[in-house]
């Protein structure tokens, strides 16, 4: 068995130098107009452009099998939806970025003091995890995603996320609705509602381990109404409309009654 360590590093260069760096797949790549700039001689016309890169690293076919390392998990990605409920097909830039799969290898765990804890998640899990977290690879014709367990936001057993499972210290709360009208009487647009900073609360996770390895249960229960910070967390839209989001305990700031 053939076991892969990866690290994430910063790449910065001009676009023409792009090709010497070997092992990554240009997934998509982009020029971005950052509007125009001012030098010396004054104001130029033409736009600054930057280029994004999104780029999975590309694990070679000699490699059979990945074994992760301490608290991490591998988890192949789920496929990106490429029609809406209506059977529009999506433009690639139009499609939202799965956060969610199924965990195919597991690492050994990790050591809180004198106390060895085990990764709580098996192999077959389909889980939902932090938009952001972890390393993106190319593994047998399929993106998979290293992470650490604490990146992972909960399991998701079925197709709607109101059904999410949250673990660790992940509370997950249903968000209340925008106000439709302003204290006057004023009609609001979609884009002039202000996002909520309110909700219910769902359910929570087991809570987080002490210096000793043994959970300590978080302070907020299911069915409290709670405000919490506006920009934590990772927003969900369940198959019934209604919004949702998974945030950590540290960013519920108050419990309402």
């Amino acid at each position: 068995m053939a076991a892969s360590q990866l690290s994430a590093s910063s790449v910065s260069g001009a676009a023409r130098n792009l090709a010497s760096f070997q092992g990554l797949r240009h997934a998509n790549a982009k020029f971005a107009s950052f509007g125009s700039f001012k030098s010396a001689g004054g104001l130029y016309q033409r736009p600054f452009r930057g280029l994004v890169v999104n780029a999975a690293t590309l694990v070679a076919p000699k490699f059979t099998s990945i074994k992760p390392l301490g608290d991490r998990i591998l988890v192949k990605i789920k496929t990106a939806e490429e029609k809406t409920e209506g059977g529009i097909l999506l433009p690639n830039s139009a499609q939202t970025r799965p956060q969610g799969g199924e965990v195919v290898a597991i690492g050994e765990g990790r050591t809180i003091g004198n106390t060895k804890v085990d990764i709580s998640l098996k192999t077959g899990t389909q889980v939902v995890y932090s938009k952001y977290a972890g390393t993106e690879i190319e593994f047998n014709g399929s993106n998979h995603l290293i992470l650490k367990e604490d990146d992972v936001v909960g399991v998701l057993e079925t197709d709607d996320i109101k059904d999410l499972k949250p673990l660790n210290d992940r509370v997950f709360i249903k968000i209340a609705e925008a106000e439709e009208k302003t204290a006057g009487g004023l009609l609001l647009t979609e884009a002039t509602k202000e996002k909520p900073s309110v909700g219910t609360v769902i359910a929570v996770g087991p809570g987080t381990l002490d210096e000793e390895g043994k959970r300590k249960p978080l302070s907020v229960t299911p069915g409290s109404t709670v405000l919490y910070s506006k920009y934590a967390g990772n927003d969900f839209k369940g198959s019934d409309d209604s919004n949702y989001i998974a945030l950590r305990a540290s960013d519920v700031m108050a419990v309402l009654s």
